[in-house]
């Protein structure tokens, strides 16, 4: 009897570590030896990245290379579930990474305790089969399908909010990219973050299961990949949807005539402000220090929160007026004794404050500044009284 080629490549111990797989016929040992030959890129250690990493790395996927420039913080123990409380402080890629490498030392494991932008996004993505979006930003996710458009590799997508999540597989070389659905980010301060809009712990696990096993058909050409197709789920209803996805002939970035020819930093959109120069339309920002001085010297200023109602539940400044941004235009005559007077906007990180200025301004209102960095800065630098969440 011939020796399977693929098993060859199989150590003793491999044999053993992996055998529930190489007892499914449709795997076998040819999708073990594809597994440990294979290199993915995750962007993102977060809700969706750690679950991602944990089962591909038991899976035995040969190099797993991490990007992510956060730490660990309390609230992200709720979901994050390759931290622990002694953790938090410390960054993320350098925790996940010494938990991944004692799960399965099989694995190479690269740190990047980088932020993905448009001056490294093709050199982190080019040597890598696939990309696994585990990013909580629109920024990072448009930067990373167009790279992955580029370089003309898979991009497995998926995205969490409170009890919902979407999962899918964007491969422009067959099918549609993330364009092909949402063709430009939102305005900012249009969609609130997870952490302005909270998230279900468990949920980043049901989404994240489907991105590793997407992955993993990816990298071994098992099964049906899920290209094309959109997946819904939604926590409280205990339910998936399906919606087939096409291609789009006019994507600006897959199309027939794509517009976008390299990366782009899109900066300032959901809670992003931009990391160097003034902010976006000159509007002028100001620290939470220099706003609370300002405000002890008693000057006649208004400090406007245009955050949603459920928020001030959790957290407020003293002093703030509440109009949350959707009623801003609706409800400007209850700012008409500020047109002319000094008003600080400001909402959880510092991205709808800065679209309610824009919108302020184009009313007539000259004198508004953006609180730099919202009431999680507040808390942060002049009060850790204030709750962040």
């Amino acid at each position: 009897m011939r020796e399977d080629p693929a098993a060859a490549r199989l150590r003793p111990d491999q044999f053993e570590r992996y055998r529930r797989h190489l007892s499914l016929p449709e795997f076998g040992y040819p999708g073990q030896a594809r597994l440990l030959e294979s290199s993915v890129l995750l962007i993102g250690a977060g809700g969706l990245g750690c679950p991602v990493a944990l089962y591909l790395a038991a899976a035995g996927v040969g190099r797993i290379a991490l990007v992510d420039d956060d730490v660990v913080d309390a609230s992200n123990l709720q979901r994050q579930v390759l931290y622990t409380t002694e953790d938090v402080g410390r960054p993320k890629v350098e925790v996940a990474a010494e938990r991944l490498r004692a799960l399965n030392p099989d694995v190479e494991v690269i740190e990047h305790r980088v932020r993905i932008d448009s001056t490294n996004g093709l050199d982190l993505i080019r040597d890598h089969d696939a990309v696994i979006d585990g990013t909580d930003n629109f920024p990072t996710r448009y930067l990373s399908n167009d790279a992955c458009v580029l370089l003309g590799k898979p991009n497995i997508y998926g995205s969490i909010f409170r009890f919902e999540g979407q999962a899918s597989v964007f491969d422009a070389r067959v099918g549609p990219c993330y364009r092909c659905l949402y063709p430009e980010p939102p305005p900012p301060g249009a969609v609130p973050s997870c952490a302005e809009g909270g998230v279900l712990g468990v949920l980043p696990g049901w989404v994240a299961m489907v991105q590793a096993t997407e992955t993993i058909k990816c990298l071994t050409g098992v099964g049906q990949v899920l290209t094309g197709r959109l997946l819904l789920y939604d926590a409280l209803e205990m339910s998936w949807r399906d919606f087939k996805l096409k291609k789009d002939p006019g994507c600006p970035a897959c199309g027939d005539s794509p517009t976008i020819t390299e990366l782009i930093d899109y900066e300032g959109f959901c809670g992003m402000p931009a990391r160097e120069g003034p902010a976006s339309d000159d509007i002028p920002q100001i620290s939470a220090v220099a706003a609370r001085n300002r405000l002890r010297s008693r000057e006649d200023l208004l400090l406007l929160d245009v955050r949603d109602p459920d928020e001030l539940e959790k957290a407020s400044i003293a002093s703030s007026l509440s109009l949350p941004l959707s009623q801003l235009l609706e409800r400007l005559d209850e700012l008409q004794a500020w047109r002319q007077r000094p008003v600080i906007v400001h909402c959880h990180h510092g991205g709808r404050s800065l679209e309610a200025c824009r919108i302020l301004r184009q009313q007539g209102f000259e004198r508004v500044e953006n609180l730099d960095g919202g009431i999680e800065a507040w808390s942060l630098t002049v009060d850790d009284r204030v709750p962040r969440y």
